[in-house]
């Protein structure tokens, strides 16, 4: 293995980054604002600053839909810039170790690998490893015995559902439900109760803060335009209705963990039976989701200590222990 080695968590809202002996996790958000045609303009947290408020020749997008690469070109530019960034200028040749999800094509997942290959990073061997495998390995699970774990990953545009025994993945389910659909029901909700149009980070930060504005019992204060009017307002917003509005999507995704449990082997069944289900992802965060969660299918929640890192994390210990190499592979076809 080269000295230098790199894990790459592609989220959809946030890139996560380890590097082989660095304890920190480099994470930015996944944006990139073009002005034009192709002129960089920013990218990551920058680029995120100027979301929902630029001019109109200046396009603003994240690269990853629904986990998998949108807009390859622009992923690339960004693995570079930030590569860039962590080796101060400098880039060395290194090997990659890159997280997919599972529950994609293998065309989706070969695309993860050509992402990293090609995009001037002096990467000299590229592997990838499955999402809910590094997820464990965050998580401090040995995902290599024979136990089996039960992961649950909502991230930004889907949540990952997956069983975990003897270094592999029994079953796997991916849906489309996860912090977007959250922030796009606040928004709905709130205009039809208010006739106020809120912008999606004014819907983010009301989502992150619930938990918080709950245990004081405030009202969530939020800035718009007023259909009516059309005039910028301040409105102060219930909890309870932004609770309710979540409800639907946190039951589709019990439902789906009812359904991976129902297709989990029974001697597997008993294990996630002793030790509950493993809850990570940067929207497992939001309140009460982890309590609806134990409530509707009876098991204990375990909520990752780390949950935006916990695949970034996998990967370093990876990168860092000879004996989990083994889970990472390349794609099926392909010559490193």
């Amino acid at each position: 293995m080269a000295a230098s080695a790199y894990g790459i968590d592609l989220g959809t809202c946030n890139i996560k980054i380890c590097s082989k002996g660095d304890s920190e996790i480099f994470v930015q958000k996944n944006m990139i604002a073009v002005e034009g045609k192709d002129n960089l303009f920013a990218y990551g947290d920058d680029a995120f600053e100027m979301y929902e408020k630029a001019p109109g020749n200046i396009h603003i997008s994240y690269p990853l839909c629904n986990g998998v690469i949108a807009d390859i070109n622009n992923m690339q530019t960004l693995v570079r810039r930030f590569i860039e960034e962590i080796c101060d200028g400098n880039v060395r040749p290194a090997d990659y170790f890159i997280a997919v999800p599972t529950d994609v094509t293998d065309v989706e997942k070969r695309a993860f690998y050509d992402l990293v290959k090609n995009a001037n990073v002096k990467a000299r061997s590229v592997m990838v490893v499955e999402k809910a495998i590094a997820d464990g390995l965050g998580l401090d699970i040995d995902v290599k015995n024979s136990q089996g774990v039960l992961v649950v990953d909502v991230g930004f545009d889907t949540t990952e559902i997956s069983i975990l025994s003897l270094g592999g993945i029994v079953v796997s389910r991916l849906i489309k439900v996860g912090g977007l659909k959250f922030d796009d029901s606040i928004r709905t909700a709130v205009r039809k109760e208010f006739s106020l149009i809120i912008g999606g980070k004014t819907a983010e930060s009301v989502k992150n803060e619930l938990a918080d504005l709950e245990e004081n019992d405030a009202s969530a204060v939020v800035y718009g335009r007023d259909i009516v009017s059309g005039l910028p307002v301040e409105r102060e917003i219930p909890t309870e209705l932004v609770d309710e509005c979540l409800e639907e999507h946190f039951a589709t995704i019990i439902d789906n963990i009812k359904v991976i449990l129902e297709r989990t082997p029974p001697e597997l069944a008993a294990d996630i039976y002793r030790h509950g289900i493993y809850l990570t992802g940067g929207a497992c965060q939001v309140s009460n989701l982890s309590q609806m969660i134990s409530n509707g299918t009876g098991l204990k929640v375990n909520v990752a200590e780390h949950p935006v890192t916990s695949v970034a994390l996998g990967l370093r210990r990876i990168i860092e222990d000879e004996n989990y190499r083994s889970v990472a592979y390349l794609p099926g076809g392909t010559i490193n």
